[in-house]
């Protein structure tokens, strides 16, 4: 049966706070928990820690150490939530969102669709 399945639509952000430029999309997400959604800010934020000013570094690490918690509780409770660190002028923001993920039609396994083998792009595309 294809029903809609719940997870958290998850994405990061990057908006150079001196800069004229609006914020710039780097990377999404599809989770399927809250523990993964979780995760997967973590994962980013302890791999871009070293990098980090210090004063960045000190918010990457209070979120994982201290705030984690309270942003899977509020997952759970299918509230979004927002993880922010600035490091110079430049906001990373990663937002996760509880969403209904709607299955593909005839996306079953690895196998395309039949209808795909009939599209045929311009050869100047």
């Amino acid at each position: 049966m294809n029903v809609p399945t719940r997870g958290y639509w998850c994405e990061c952000w990057t908006e150079d706070a001196a800069g004229a430029e609006g914020p710039t999309r780097l990377a999404a997400f599809d989770a399927y928990s809250a523990p993964q959604a979780d995760r997967w800010v973590a994962i980013a934020l302890r791999a871009i820690s070293p990098a980090l000013d210090s004063d960045a570094s000190d918010e990457a690490w209070a979120w994982l150490h201290d705030e984690r918690a309270e942003t899977r509780r509020a997952l759970l409770r299918s509230e979004p939530c927002t993880v922010t660190i600035t490091h110079a002028s430049v906001h990373i923001t990663w937002t996760i969102r509880p969403a209904l993920f709607l299955p593909l039609a005839h996306r079953q396994g690895t196998e395309l669709p039949a209808c795909a083998h009939t599209f045929m792009p311009d050869r100047t595309d």
